[in-house]
C-alpha cells in the first residue's frame, strides 16, 4: 500500500573521517524527487539506533571499510547505522511501497537501495559499491515476515539485534574453543550492552565464571543485571582470579588491556579484542601492530562475520538463523519481559538533538541503561504498528 506521509526535508548527517567531535546535517544527496533507474527503490529512513557499535564503525571506518557502504564527499563519513526503513518508491518487481524493513541504513533521511537476490523475507543490496563489502552488512529483513521482529519492540531490536547477532557470535566462538581451557572469563566495559549479551550467553552455559570489569559509577547497575559473577571497578584488578582466564576486551583502553595482561600473566589463555567503548588506538588489537608492552598473548581481533560464514557452512543459513532467533527472544524476556526492564528508552527528533546525542556517545558519556532511538525528522516518523 503506498505511503502517504510526507518525509522530512532530505538531510545527511555527516561526520569528519578524521575528527568525530566534528559534524554537520546537510542537504540529503537522495531526496524524494531521485529518479531511479530499473531495479532500485527509495527508501524513508524512519528511525535508527545510536550506539557506541556504531562509534567503533566510524574508528575502523577506513581499515574495516564502513565509510564505503554509503560514500560521502571526501573527507567526511556517513555512519552506517540499524534501524527500519520504508519504501517510498520502487522500481523494483516484489519491493511495493509501504514495506518497511530493518537493515543498515545511513545516518539520512533517505536512501536509495539496489535490491537483488529478493526473498518474501528480505533482500540483499546489489549495488554495485557494495558487492566487494561484507555481505552481512548487506541484507535487508521484511519486518512483516521476520521471525526476530515483534512490533511492540522494534526499538529493541533497533538497539540490540546486531549488537546481540556479535553477542551471540562471540559466546558460540568461545564455547566452540571450549573457552581455551579456562575458567572464567572477563569482559571489558560490562556495561555495555555487547558485554551484557555476551555475559548473558556465557553464564546460560554454566561453564565458566563471569567477571564484569566496569567503572565504579556503573558497579551497582553491572550488578544489578545478574548475569555477572563478580562485578570488580578498573582499579580492583588485583582482584581478578589466580586461575585460568579469558579476556574479551570490550572497552579498547590500552592501559587497562596492559594491566589485565599483567595481572593474569601465565594464567591468560587467550586475549581478544571486540569494541571501542573507551575509544583505544587499536595497538595490539589484531590490527596487525603487536604491543610490545603487553604481558601474555597479543590480542585477536573477533570479526563476527567471519563466525557467522563459519557457522552458516556448519549448520545452514536456516539452523544458523533457528539457534539466533531462540536466543533472542529468550534474551528479549529478560531485557523487556514483565516485570521492570532496565533498558531506558529514549526518542530523539531532529538534526539538532541527533547532533547532541551524537556529541555525548563519542565523548562517553552516556548513561548504560539508555538506549537512543533517533530520527533526522522533526517528528516521530509513522510506524507500522
Amino acid at each position: 500500500m503506498p505511503t502517504d506521509h510526507p518525509m522530512p526535508m532530505p538531510l545527511d548527517f555527516l561526520v569528519s573521517r578524521d575528527d568525530l567531535s566534528k559534524h554537520v546535517s546537510v542537504p540529503g544527496v537522495v531526496n524524494d524527487g531521485t529518479p531511479l533507474a530499473h531495479g532500485q527503490v527509495l527508501f524513508g529512513v524512519d528511525e535508527f539506533a545510536l550506539t557506541s557499535n556504531n562509534i567503533t564503525y566510524a574508528m575502523l571506518g577506513d581499515a574495516m571499510h564502513y565509510w564505503r557502504f554509503f560514500p560521502a564527499e571526501p573527507g567526511w563519513g556517513r555512519i552506517p547505522v540499524w534501524g527500519f526503513g520504508r519504501v517510498l518508491r520502487s522500481a523494483c518487481s516484489g519491493i511495493a511501497e509501504g514495506q518497511r524493513f530493518f537493515g543498515f541504513f545511513p545516518m539520512s533521511t533517505h536512501v536509495v537501495l539496489t535490491p537483488a537476490r529478493r526473498s518474501a523475507a528480505d533482500f540483499v543490496d546489489g549495488a554495485l559499491h557494495r558487492q566487494s563489502l561484507n555481505p552481512a552488512y548487506n541484507r535487508y529483513f521484511a519486518a512483516e515476515v521476520d521471525p526476530f521482529y515483534e512490533a511492540r519492540r522494534e526499538a529493541e531490536m533497533m538497539l540490540l539485534r546486531p549488537l546481540f547477532a556479535l553477542s551471540f557470535l562471540a559466546d558460540d566462538f568461545f564455547d566452540y574453543a571450549d573457552f581455551f581451557g579456562a575458567r572464567h572469563v572477563v569482559l571489558s566495559s560490562a556495561s555495555s550492552k555487547t558485554a551484557y549479551g555476551i555475559a548473558f550467553l556465557i553464564a546460560r552455559r554454566r561453564k565458566v565464571g563471569v567477571i564484569g570489569l566496569t567503572s565504579q559509577a556503573n558497579r551497582d547497575f553491572v550488578a544489578g543485571l545478574g548475569c555477572y559473577d563478580d562485578v570488580l571497578s578498573y582499579h580492583e584488578l588485583e582482584r581478578l582470579p589466580d586461575q585460568p582466564v579469558v579476556y574479551i576486551d570490550i572497552a579498547g583502553n590500552n592501559e587497562l588491556r596492559r594491566g589485565v595482561h599483567r595481572r593474569c600473566g601465565a594464567h591468560l589463555k587467550y586475549s581478544c579484542a571486540i569494541g571501542l567503548t573507551h575509544r583505544g588506538d587499536l595497538v595490539g588489537a589484531g590490527n596487525g601492530h603487536s604491543d610490545p608492552e603487553l604481558v601474555g598473548p597479543q590480542p585477536v581481533f573477533f570479526f563476527a562475520p567471519t563466525q557467522m560464514k563459519q557457522r552458516t557452512s556448519d549448520w545452514g543459513a536456516a539452523g544458523l538463523q533457528q539457534r539466533m532467533v531462540a536466543a533472542w527472544h529468550d534474551f528479549m524476556d529478560a531485557i523487556a519481559g514483565d516485570g521492570t526492564p532496565w533498558l531506558n528508552i529514549v526518542h530523539v527528533y531532529g538534526q539538532v538533538a541527533v547532533g547532541q546525542v551524537f556529541d555525548e556517545m563519542v565523548a562517553g558519556r552516556t548513561q548504560p541503561a539508555v538506549g537512543h532511538v533517533l530520527s533526522l525528522g522533526e517528528q516521530r516518523p509513522p510506524s507500522a504498528h
